[in-house]
C-alpha cells in the first residue's frame, strides 16, 4: 500500500529500561511512527473520518512513553504498535523507538528498535474456569491461544474471582479476557476455541454447568470498523449476545483495554463504551482473583 502517514520524532521523558538508574532518573525517548492506508477517500473528501487524527497518535505515543516503565523499548515499541493498530484505516505500521541515552558504555549516536505490524480484526475472548486447577487452566489457556497462528495476543486483563451466574449450583469461577488481533474467519476462530476447550477436558452436557475452560467469542472487530462481523444464527452469536450483561465479562475486558466499545445496537448510535455499560451493573460478585500461574 503506498499511501502513509509518517509522524517522525515524538520526544518524551520515559523510565524503561532493565538498570534501576534508568527507572528512577528517566532519559529522553524519540519514536517515529509510519501508517500505512488508503488516503484516496481522505484526498477526495476532505473528511477527517477517512483518515488518522495524527494529533491522537502522538498523544497515545507520548502516554507510552512517559507511562508505565518497561525494561525493554521493544515492548515499548509493541504496546505503541498495538495503540497504532487500534485504527481500522490502518493496514501497516512502522514504529521507530530511538534511545539516544542509552548506557552502552562506548561512543555512540543512537540505539534504535524497528518493528513493522500488519492490522487485522481486533477480537476479544472471555475465558473462564472453575474446575481443577482453574488458575493453571487459565494460563495454559492464553499460551495456546498465543501459540495459535492467525492470532495475535495484544492484552490479557488480570484474573478475577466471580460467583456462577445461572444454571445449577456449581463453583466458584475465575475469569479472564484477552484481546487479540486475529487473521483467522470468526468460524474458524471459534473452531479453534472450541479445540482448545477440548484439549483441557471441556464437555457440554449441562448449560451453563461448570466447567474446566470456558472460551467465548466476544466480539469480532471494532464495532463500526471495516473488519466487524455481526452474526446472529445458532452456530455463531456477535458480538455475545449476553456480554453486556455480565459483569464478570465486562470487568476484566476493561482491565485488558480501558477504551473498549461494544455494540448494543444498529449503526453507530448502537456503539457503547463499556466503563458505561459496566457502570450500570452489579458488580458485587466480582472479585479480585489469584495472580498469573507464571507471575
Amino acid at each position: 500500500m503506498p499511501d502513509r502517514i509518517v509522524l517522525q520524532g515524538v520526544t518524551a521523558c520515559g523510565h524503561h529500561g532493565v538498570l534501576e538508574s534508568e527507572k528512577r532518573d528517566g532519559q529522553t525517548f524519540l519514536v517515529d511512527v509510519t501508517m500505512r492506508l488508503d488516503l484516496e477517500p481522505a484526498g477526495r473528501t476532505d473528511a477527517l473520518a477517512a483518515t488518522v487524527n495524527y494529533a491522537e497518535v502522538a498523544a497515545d505515543v507520548v502516554a507510552r512513553i512517559t507511562g508505565p516503565s518497561f525494561d525493554l523499548i521493544e515492548r515499548l515499541g509493541e504496546v505503541i504498535a498495538d495503540d497504532v493498530l487500534r485504527h481500522d484505516l490502518v493496514h501497516t505500521v512502522e514504529v521507530v523507538v530511538h534511545k539516544p541515552e542509552a548506557p552502552v558504555g562506548h561512543p555512540f549516536t543512537d540505539v534504535q528498535v524497528h518493528l513493522t505490524r500488519t492490522n487485522a480484526a481486533h477480537v476479544v475472548i472471555a475465558l473462564g474456569s472453575n474446575l481443577g486447577d482453574r488458575g493453571q487452566t487459565l494460563t495454559d489457556a492464553v499460551a495456546a491461544l498465543t501459540a495459535l497462528p492467525g492470532l495475535t495476543v495484544t492484552a490479557v486483563s488480570d484474573i478475577v474471582a466471580t460467583d456462577p451466574v445461572g444454571g445449577p449450583d456449581q463453583p466458584e469461577y475465575l475469569n479472564a479476557v484477552v484481546t487479540a488481533r486475529s487473521l483467522l474467519h470468526p468460524t474458524d476462530l471459534l473452531s479453534e476455541l472450541h479445540r482448545i476447550e477440548a484439549d483441557h477436558g471441556r464437555t457440554r452436557k449441562v448449560r451453563w454447568g461448570a466447567r474446566t475452560l470456558d472460551l467465548d467469542l466476544i466480539q469480532y472487530g471494532t464495532p463500526g470498523g471495516h473488519r466487524e462481523v455481526t452474526a446472529e444464527v445458532p452456530e455463531l452469536m456477535l458480538p455475545h449476545p449476553r456480554a453486556h450483561e455480565r459483569a464478570f465479562v465486562l470487568v476484566p475486558w476493561l482491565d485488558a483495554d480501558p477504551r473498549a466499545t461494544l455494540r448494543l445496537g444498529e449503526g453507530a448510535a448502537g456503539i457503547r463504551r463499556v466503563d458505561e455499560v459496566l457502570a450500570g451493573l452489579d458488580r458485587s460478585g466480582v472479585r479480585p482473583g489469584p495472580r498469573w500461574e507464571h507471575q
